[in-house]
């Protein structure tokens, strides 16, 4: 995880002091990019530990399409509590875009308009099987008509997939960034969906590029970040799934394997 810790120190030495809409301040550069090849390890970081459970239920959480957070207490993350309403609603965040995106289409019989839904990772994943070749592998969270709907408009706007020599390769926009926090979180998470993507469609899981748009550091993550780069990287992780069409994947069938890392820092989340 060399990448993830230039990445760090670049911002560090570079960046400069920008508001935020949360208040707290942040150190920011606009514009980098990071790549992570899966085939010499599992990119999850080893300065400190990253908490891989809960980026396991997020994922298969998004990847059920909901948006409420009670939806399934037994396999519930906290990650999302603090945008949630009283009801434990998020509105029509990246799991209800990635499987539900709404279109709108002429019913000849009623002569009205009607309201269809495209899953658009299933759509994803037939291509990758039926037209490895296509430009068109893309799964958008950024639909512009439903961002007053939603309780935290996307992140992690867009991201493609690439097939070539056999392998998956992926690519993220992230239009947002908390490097402290959040970027480890995503690198995982997308990482794990290239490898459940991948072992449905055969092929073997290739080079993660994390491309990002407003890169920052939070003011009150900066000493926790200069105490996690003066420590040593360890040997990656490995992970193990259970080869299974992706929509049907549980917790269960996901294995982290030699997971060696420094203790937890604990950074403030800036709501």
């Amino acid at each position: 995880m060399k990448q993830y810790l230039d990445l760090v120190r670049h911002i560090l030495e570079n960046g400069e002091q920008k508001r935020d809409r949360t208040g707290t301040g942040t150190r920011s550069v606009f514009g980098c990019q990071s790549k992570y090849d899966l085939r010499q390890g599992f990119p999850l970081l080893t300065t400190k530990k990253v908490l891989f459970p809960a980026v396991v239920y997020e994922l298969l959480w998004f990847l059920k399409g909901a948006t409420n957070i009670n939806e399934d207490l037994k396999s519930h993350t906290p990650i999302w509590n603090a945008w949630a309403d009283d009801a434990g609603e998020l509105g029509p965040i990246y799991g209800y875009q990635w499987r539900k995106w709404e279109k709108f289409v002429w019913n000849k019989k009623t002569k009205a308009y009607q309201k269809i839904h495209v899953d658009q990772i299933q759509n994803a994943i037939d291509l990758i099987k039926n037209d490895p070749d296509s430009r068109r592998i893309i799964v958008s969270a950024w639909n512009a008509g439903d961002l007053d709907r939603m309780a935290l408009p996307p992140c992690h706007a867009f991201f493609q997939f690439y097939v070539i020599n056999g392998r998956l390769d992926c690519q993220l926009y992230q239009r947002s960034a908390d490097i402290a926090l959040g970027v480890p979180f995503n690198i995982a998470s997308y990482a794990l969906l290239m490898t459940l993507v991948a072992g449905e469609c055969n092929l073997i899981p290739g080079v993660f590029t994390h491309t990002l748009g407003d890169a920052h550091i939070y003011d009150n993550h900066v000493a926790g970040l200069k105490e996690q780069l003066k420590r040593r990287p360890k040997t990656p992780p490995e992970i193990k799934v259970v080869q299974k069409p992706v929509l049907e994947i549980t917790f269960d069938d996901i294995e982290l394997c030699n997971y060696q890392h420094h203790p937890f820092i604990k950074f403030p989340i800036a709501v």
